[in-house]
């Protein structure tokens, strides 16, 4: 495993976003482990969690792309903080845009935040965790209402590894659908490996009992893409 992998899996248990205990998701799913990124919340952790995305970005799609797209309302943060890393740490000037709730009919008018999308730009999407869809069907009509545009790719911090509508993960059928290329800084996959017999400052944080619950958990909902 590449070394920032293992430093963010780190990184987010230190914030706090990486928990393990009992949790439910939304969708009533008991789960051992919750991803919360809602828990970065100072300029140093939003600075981090920026060059996290940018390295994951530039690895997996390039630099050579126009707009990185934040869905309101977690990824406007998100876009702001990886086109600043983009810019200093891999010399790509991308503009960050994201779009309002509610169209503004005064001053910087529209539905759009930050840079606009023009007619052939290539778009990169940023967004938290792995989402089940429901995003992305709000998200295109947007971005394709601006002009011919193209998805060059989708990036979250943690892909959850569950399976989505069917077999598949989520991002999987999210790229098997709308056909761009979807990647994660890790995979939940990638997060057990590295913490499984793995002290973190001095702490073990998966020991036997918790790696049988999160083994039963993915028995039961992992993705066949795994």
């Amino acid at each position: 495993m590449e070394k920032y992998k293992e430093e963010f899996i780190e990184f987010m248990l230190e914030c706090e976003v990486l928990k393990f205990g009992d949790f439910t998701t939304k969708s009533g799913r008991k789960t051992p482990f919750f991803v919360n990124t809602g828990f970065y919340r100072t300029g140093a952790q939003l600075g981090r969690l920026g060059k996290y995305y940018a390295k994951a970005i530039a690895d997996a799609f390039g630099t050579d792309f126009d707009v990185l797209f934040g869905p309101a309302y977690k990824g406007i943060p998100l876009s702001v903080a990886t086109s600043i890393a983009l810019s200093e740490d891999h010399g790509a000037e991308i503009r960050y845009c994201s779009n309002r709730k509610e169209v503004k009919d005064h001053g910087d008018k529209g539905i759009l935040l930050g840079g606009p999308v023009n007619d052939g730009d290539r778009v990169v999407i940023i967004e938290d965790v792995t989402t089940a869809g429901t995003s992305i069907r709000e998200t295109l009509p947007i971005l394709e209402a601006q002009g011919n545009v193209s998805i060059a790719g989708m990036c979250v911090s943690v892909d959850r590894q569950e399976r989505g509508e069917g077999e598949k993960s989520a991002l999987r059928e999210i790229s098997d659908k709308y056909g761009f290329p979807t990647h994660a800084i890790v995979t939940m996959g990638e997060v057990i490996e590295y913490l499984t017999g793995h002290d973190v400052n001095g702490r073990r944080i998966i020991d036997d009992s918790l790696k049988a619950s999160i083994d039963a958990y993915y028995e039961k909902y992992g993705c066949k893409d795994a």
